[in-house]
């Protein structure tokens, strides 16, 4: 398990086209997780059961990604982690979806539709709490840029979320 980055992050991952397995959606009930988003780093997650993604994992592994996500009809740009988060040692794998500038919503035993539309990094371990939110952050600006190019920003406008 590789540990921290070290080099110089991209600012935008993927090609300018949704490419395949993507786009990649599911849904299911936001669950209660270990309450440590908002506690320990203060980035809140949508924590959504392990059966709920298993099209994701049929095509990728843990890791770090970015999309669309949908609760209480209103839609967000998302990323999330799928893993097993090894800087808390989880026994579970979990995905939890940060929803960006969601602003106070609360969304638990809500549904949520999760369009995923790229990769940005694999599962890491982290030294301390501080380098893990470094790269949380980074990684939200990485799936902010990325979701602007055209091809992604319409999938806000997904049938997906209509449904």
């Amino acid at each position: 398990m590789t540990t921290d980055i070290k080099s110089p992050r991209p600012k935008i991952v993927g090609s300018d086209k949704v490419e395949a397995p993507y786009p990649i959606r599911f849904e299911g009930k936001v669950v209660h997780g270990f309450g440590r988003g908002s506690k320990d780093l203060g980035i809140p997650t949508a924590n959504v059961s392990e059966d709920s993604i298993q099209e994701l994992l049929k095509h990728k592994d843990s890791g770090v990604y970015y999309g669309f996500a949908m609760v209480s009809q209103h839609i967000f740009p998302m990323v999330m982690s799928v893993g097993w988060n090894p800087y808390y040692k989880n026994t579970v794998r979990s995905a939890e979806v940060h929803l960006i500038n969601r602003k106070g919503l609360d969304f638990y035993d809500q549904q949520i539709r999760v369009i995923v539309l790229g990769y940005i990094r694999p599962e890491l371990n982290y030294e301390g709490v501080q380098k893990l939110i470094e790269d949380i952050q980074i990684d939200i600006q990485v799936a902010l840029n990325s979701l602007e190019r055209p091809d992604y920003a319409h999938y806000k406008e997904d049938s997906f979320f209509r449904n």
